[in-house]
Formats: structure tokens, sequence, C-alpha cells
């Protein structure tokens, strides 16, 4: 692992790490998601302890291919205090990876209940300690405003749901606000622009630490996205999934995302787990190249 990469552990915040684990391992995010049908068609359990070794596994295949992971915690949930036991292991093998571990909880409320869950993600030396989350800003952008603090005083990040890749939340997306500071924007772009003001106001490096979720099916004109606005320096990290499995593909990645496509960190999981346990390098390694000849 080179020097670079190694900064995952510190040397500034969110932002900059996520920009060193781009330069050094490229834009692809692998997803950790135990499936009940993963876990049999790679012979494990579906218990707890079937999604924990399963998880280990995706990391070991992900460690120096990839520079970022996200585990999707409602698959260890599922198996109650035993599956974030199992859970607890997975993100701490990852942390000794050296990998940047993303934890897609997808949290939302308000005031102390969001800080605490914040806490239990984000702060230092939490059994369930990650790099970033994806938070849910749907009871408003400043609802999460004790995860925005606690993310920039950790050195933490979080990525805000804003346009996600599912049907049926396109007619909430799009709707129209119809009063306040964002009078007239949709509903998913008044949340990306948000987030681009955080980062214009806080980031000190290329990359700012708050992100935001931009599923790769979606139609960002019709969402009233602004996307080279997610583009400029600081860019905006863009978390895409829809990749694979969904329909996205990686040769539309720069007519798709246009001005932001370059903070764009794409996220692929069932196209590559069910490459099973024996495969799952080797389709890392292919999606891996097959993303840096689009973007290159």
């Amino acid at each position: 692992m080179t020097e670079a990469f190694a900064a995952r552990a510190g040397g500034g915040g969110f932002g900059t790490r996520l920009q060193h684990a781009v330069e050094e391992r490229g834009r692809l995010c692998v997803g950790i998601d135990p499936h009940e049908f993963l876990l049999g068609s790679w012979g494990l359990p579906n218990t707890a302890a079937g999604a924990g070794e399963f998880g280990l596994r995706v990391v070991e295949a992900a460690a120096g291919r990839v520079g970022v992971v996200k585990p999707q915690i409602a698959f260890f949930e599922r198996f109650g205090a035993a599956g974030f036991t199992a859970l607890e292991s997975v993100l701490g093998a990852a942390r000794d990876a050296g990998l940047l571990v993303i934890a897609d909880v997808k949290r939302g409320d308000v005031g102390t209940t969001l800080e605490a869950y914040a806490k239990a993600w984000l702060d230092e030396g939490s059994p369930l300690e990650a790099d970033a989350m994806t938070v849910n800003p749907y009871q408003g952008f400043d609802s999460l405003a004790a995860a925005l603090d606690l993310a920039e005083r950790l050195g933490k990040g979080l990525f805000v749901l804003a346009a996600t890749s599912n049907p049926e939340s396109t007619s909430i997306q799009t709707a129209r606000r119809a009063q306040g500071s964002q009078l007239g924007e949709t509903v998913a772009g008044g949340i990306a622009n948000r987030a681009v003001a955080w980062n214009a106001d806080h980031a000190r490096g290329e990359f700012g630490s708050v992100g935001v979720v931009l599923g790769g099916t979606v139609d960002f004109d019709l969402l009233g996205v602004d996307l080279p606005s997610l583009g400029q320096t600081p860019k905006t990290p863009v978390l895409a999934p829809g990749f694979g499995h969904q329909g996205a593909e990686f040769a539309r990645i720069r007519e798709t995302f246009g001005g932001a496509s370059e903070s764009v960190i794409v996220n692929v999981s069932r196209s590559v787990l069910a490459a099973g346990p024996d495969g799952i390098a080797a389709a890392i390694d292919q999606h891996t190249a097959e993303l840096e000849n689009t973007l290159s």
C-alpha cells in the first residue's frame, strides 16, 4: 500500500481521503450486500455468521483493488444483535485493510436523535465506526445539522440522498418547493444545491466531505439537478448506485453525469458479488479496468 493511499488513517478530512482513494485506486466502490440468495450461492449459511464471513471475503477481495467499500447495513441488521457483531468485524477488517468505508444506513431524524445515529456510525472508537454514512434529508436539509457538525469535527463524511434510482421516488423528488429560500426548485435539486453550498463554505481541499447520492438510471433534467455545480471545486462527491444489475452502464457515465462526471464514485454490488468467492477478485478487476477506460 502506497503512502498516498495510507492517508486514509489521517491527514485531512473525508474529502481529502476520498481524493487520495480515487487517485490511488480509481472510482469503483464495492458494495457489501449479503443477500440471502448470495449467501446461498457462496455456500454460506443464512445467518449472522454467514453474513460476517461473506463481508470478510469481500473485504479481502477489495483490498488493494479499490479504495472504497459500502456495506448495506440492512443485510446485517436483519440478524439482530448477532448481525451487528458480525458487521463490527467486517468494518474493522475494512479499516485495517486501508479501505474507506461508507456505511449505507440512510438515517434521518431531527436534533439529538440524528446526532445519536451519527455518533453510532462516525464517532471515533465506536464499534460501528465508518468513514462516512448515508443520510436521509427528507425532513429538511437543516435536520441534518447535528450530523453535519459531527462529521466536520471528526473529519468524516456524509452522503445525502438526493435523486435515487427507485421509480417510486420520482413524484416526490421532482416536486417543486412552494416556499422558503429555494422556492421553485425541485426537492432533489434543492438537496443537491445545499450539499454544494455546504462544501463551498467548509471544504479545504479539492473534494468536499458532503456528497450526494444520485442514481445512475435517473433523468437529471427532469429532477432539476444542476450537475455542473457538483463538479466545481470543491467537488461534491457523487455516490452513484444503479450500475450493473439495475441497468446503468459505465460507457454512459460522462453522458449521464455531465459536469459532475469527475466527482462520481460508482457503486457496484450484485454485478461483482454474483461472481462468487472464487470469482469476485477477477470481477472487481474487470469492472475497475472498464471504468478506468471509460473515464480516461
